[in-house]
């Protein structure tokens, strides 16, 4: 045998090696590959599921990845209107007028309650429109009454993008209707039609149900009518079809937003809570209605069946470590800091004795209120390894917050300048003490 079929015989045999491994991965069909973690069976384009209290993710599927997000788009609108309500800046009884952008939207195909030019409607009844039946007309009118206008509103949704760390995700419309469908009333847009990737949903979501909790007793809402009483009158059923009495009925789900466009396909963002947990669910790019429901179902049935909160600490203790935050100008050089709350913390049975808790506390200037946040409580696995999270402030923050567990007084000018006189005496004798120590060593 020849030197030269040698060598042809071995490249040949490493070819087929090459292709053998490789086969198998280019078979895979787009959407059905599993992320690292549990074997879920999710046909979607991306899919995310989170404890919503810390921000942990429990399993991921090509979570950065942005796509158009179609009505997912509204939980940032609900956000900022929601903001503007509790500043005072709208009120919940002020009237809003229907311009012809909003009409055109009641005509366009789409969700809409059908509003006409010249309609008249309380801003709680165009947001139940928008969070129970997502509206796009409604959307589009609240949008304009928080910001004057959508071009102005779109703005605002992208700092607050940016504000929270939604890095895949850019705005062009309130309502997530597409650019080009919106004709001579479309917002002008640098980058772009809406985008935006899982990941970023579920943390839009986290800030929606940390900071406006209320949204769950209207996104909770199966069915409501619009104009009720009137000859106009319009029934809204819930787009989520997983509350009660609708076809995917899911115990423990109360929110919280769904979304279709043909480029989208069918997306839904949702949120259920059972014995004392709550978890976040983001679906993208599902094949139908009823499909983006039941894939929701799995990541669920696993969030149930697998985790649970655990308790690491009781409220009012101390953490190792942190025991004390230092005092600036204040009658107390140092003051006692505990958890604000017991520490709970998700986690799969048995696993309570592989998490230490980790505290960074800061410094304080007096005057230092009783129950005053001094730092954070960081959770970690006994091997040194963190849980991943949403985003490395969610990390920071998992396992709550250390509060003053006293009050401390400034102190007055004559207490500080004899503690001044202290400090530099003793500083004086330290640096003599050192000398000595120096020449006789």
């Amino acid at each position: 045998m020849s030197v030269q079929f040698t060598k042809i015989r071995k490249s040949l045999t490493v070819t087929m090696v090459f292709v053998l491994f490789l086969l198998p991965l280019l078979t895979i069909k787009p959407g059905s590959a599993e992320a690292a973690g549990p074997m879920l069976g999710l046909n979607v384009k991306s899919a995310i599921l989170v404890e919503a209290t810390t921000g942990k993710i429990l399993y991921k599927y090509n979570e950065n990845q942005a796509f158009p997000p179609a009505s997912m788009t509204k939980m940032m609108t609900e956000y900022l209107l929601l903001d503007s309500i509790k500043k005072g800046k709208v009120k919940w009884d002020q009237t809003v007028v229907t311009d012809e952008y909003g009409a055109l939207l009641g005509k366009n195909d789409g969700s809409s309650v059908l509003l006409a030019q010249g309609d008249q409607h309380t801003v709680r009844q165009l947001y139940e429109a928008m969070a129970i039946y997502s509206a796009n007309d409604a959307t589009v009118m609240l949008a304009k009454t928080v910001a004057g206008t959508e071009e102005e509103f779109v703005k605002l949704m992208n700092q607050k993008a940016k504000e929270f760390g939604m890095e895949q995700t850019h705005f062009a419309t309130a309502t997530g209707y597409p650019l080009a469908d919106l004709k001579q009333f479309a917002p002008p847009s640098a980058t772009g039609d809406n985008v935006m990737s899982a990941r970023d949903a579920a943390i839009l979501a986290k800030e929606l149900l940390t900071n406006h909790p209320e949204i769950l007793q209207t996104t909770s809402t199966p069915r409501k009518m619009f104009r009720e009483g009137t000859p106009q009158a319009l029934k809204m059923d819930n787009w989520n079809w997983m509350l009660p009495g609708l076809v995917s009925y899911y115990p423990g789900v109360d929110g919280l937003k769904t979304g279709h466009t043909d480029a989208a396909k069918f997306c839904f963002t949702g949120t259920a809570q059972r014995n004392g947990i709550r978890f976040i669910t983001v679906v993208m790019g599902a094949d139908s209605e009823l499909k983006r429901f039941s894939e929701t179902k799995k990541l669920l049935d696993y969030a149930f069946s697998t985790y649970s909160m655990k308790q690491l600490l009781p409220a009012n203790s101390v953490v190792p470590g942190g025991e004390k935050a230092k005092v600036i100008r204040g009658t107390s050089k140092e003051v006692p800091v505990v958890t604000s709350k017991e520490v709970l913390y998700p986690m799969q049975s048995g696993e309570e004795k592989t998490y230490k808790l980790k505290a960074e506390v800061k410094e304080a200037t007096a005057p230092v209120k009783k129950g005053q946040a001094l730092g954070t409580v960081t959770v970690t696995g006994a091997n040194g390894k963190t849980d991943e999270f949403l985003r490395p402030s969610d990390q920071k923050k998992a396992g709550g917050v250390l509060v003053a567990q006293e009050d401390v007084e400034e102190a007055g000018w004559l207490r500080l300048t004899f503690r001044a006189i202290g400090q530099f005496f003793g500083s004086v004798f330290s640096g003599i003490g050192n000398t000595v120590k120096g020449w006789v060593s």
